[in-house]
């Protein structure tokens, strides 16, 4: 078990006062049997909040700032444990745990949404980058999905972009380099034209070493509904499997239902600019809580 302290900040500045819309802040992870949150502040202006639930069970605050102001200042501080789950081998031997991959009548209703393609490849740049992947045809759908993993890290250059949308697939392979979102973006629309079901995750990034790439800011990865062992995490950015030192938030079908902070303002605000800090740190030295 890992005990973890995050800090993640947003700043919004304006060169002139401005009202604000409503704001959807996606920045408290969900407690499930890989993670409990300890301790969770949320500092934010005066204003209005609301929580909910959204339809894949990811916890939303929205908020509603009621003063005008030149800056819009978003702070979440969180304590959780992290209960790493590493993948056990197993013996099953299915024609289901074998590419091409074939889910259960009871799964596939559930996962269908998941298994469309969203984004085009009008050159077939992208299709042509996934069956040069593609291995024997028996070749296990674990087996697969971590070369798939592994080879993203390989093959493409990472580079920081604090700002801005993933790019579409199909540019990550035609330039050969991307940050996380983009590789994480990558690698579900890579398997979802192979029929798996796959999604988009954001969240935190615990670096306890060097070569971790992605740290300092929020991280994006994939989770692939694999049969025997359900919705499993990859984070081609890194070639993690499963790993303890992924803090999910979110999981969404888009990329853009992963935004941890989105909203409007209204006004001419002049000149604007945005800095986000996230800071994970281990707080194993501190006693677990009762």
């Amino acid at each position: 078990m890992a005990r973890l302290c995050i800090h993640h900040e947003t700043l919004y500045a304006y060169e002139r006062p401005v009202r604000f819309a409503p704001h959807r802040l996606l920045v408290r992870p969900r407690d499930s049997h890989a993670i409990r949150i300890v301790e969770a502040s949320l500092t934010l202006p005066p204003g209005k909040t609301r929580w909910q639930y959204d339809a894949l069970g990811n916890s939303i605050c929205w908020f509603e700032p009621t003063n005008e102001s030149t800056s819009l200042s978003i702070v979440s501080d969180l304590v959780i444990e992290r209960f790493p789950a590493p993948l056990a081998p197993m013996r099953i031997r299915r024609p289901q745990t074998a590419t091409p991959i074939v889910y259960e009548t009871s799964d596939r209703h559930v996962v269908a949404p998941f298994m469309e393609p969203l984004t085009d490849d009008p050159e077939g740049e992208l299709l042509d980058w996934v069956r040069s992947r593609i291995g024997r045809p028996d070749e296990p759908v674990l087996d697969f999905v971590r070369r798939l993993n592994t080879s993203i890290r390989d093959d493409f250059v990472y580079q920081r972009r604090h700002v801005g949308p993933p790019q579409d697939p199909a540019e990550t392979v035609r330039c050969g380099s991307g940050t996380c979102r983009d590789f994480a973006w990558l690698m579900v629309e890579s398997l979802r034209r192979l029929g798996y079901a796959a999604r988009f995750v954001t969240g935190y990034l615990y670096s306890p070493r060097t070569e971790i790439r992605g740290a300092g800011a929020t991280h994006a990865w994939c989770e692939v509904f694999l049969p025997d062992y359900g919705w499993t995490e990859f984070d081609p950015t890194n070639a993690l499997v499963e790993s303890a030192d992924l803090i999910p938030v979110a999981v969404t079908r888009t990329t853009e239902e992963a935004a941890p902070v989105t909203g409007g303002i209204f006004g001419n605000a002049g000149r604007s600019t945005l800095t986000v800090h996230v800071d994970v740190r281990s707080l194993e030295s501190l006693p677990a809580a009762a």
